[in-house]
């Protein structure tokens, strides 16, 4: 598998098919897209398909001084979920923010990747809390060393 950061363009159908199924294409539109700092990484298969991608821009995490990006719209092709591809795209992802100044990453998981989440070196802060449409969530947060 091969991952690179890439444009807008490159990710967006998929994210938009995994996040946002059904819906609008414009509801798969982040305004944090438009950020100067904003990176996307995707990953693909051997063959060239694209499996998964992530988008990461700088926001400080609330109550946090220290440098840190944000990590949205994550997403996997069902077909090959639980083969490594998410876990690829995020890795990446770390590595390229943390050549950008960051010191941590955080998000706004779902409360059903936690185990992901935590097997990738995050922890859940807070209390967990509901964003809709999509369901219960928790802030997760990892430390870059």
């Amino acid at each position: 598998m091969r991952t690179a950061v890439v444009p807008l363009e490159d990710i967006f159908e998929l994210r938009r098919s995994v996040l946002r199924p059904g819906r609008p294409r414009n509801t798969a539109a982040f305004v944090e897209d438009g950020h100067p700092g904003v990176f996307h990484v995707a990953a693909y298969a051997p063959d060239g398909t694209l499996c998964a991608c992530a988008t990461f821009f700088p926001e400080q995490l609330p109550g946090e001084a220290a440098p840190a990006h944000r990590l949205r719209g994550m997403a996997s092709a069902d077909a090959v979920r639980g083969q490594g591809y998410g876990a690829a795209v995020l890795q990446a992802g770390l590595a390229e923010a943390r050549a950008r100044g960051a010191e941590l990453v955080w998000c706004n998981g779902r409360v059903a990747a936690r185990g992901f989440y935590e097997h990738q070196g995050f922890t859940a802060v807070g209390e967990e809390f509901q964003l809709e449409p999509a369901g219960a969530h928790y802030v997760f947060v990892a430390k870059l060393s």
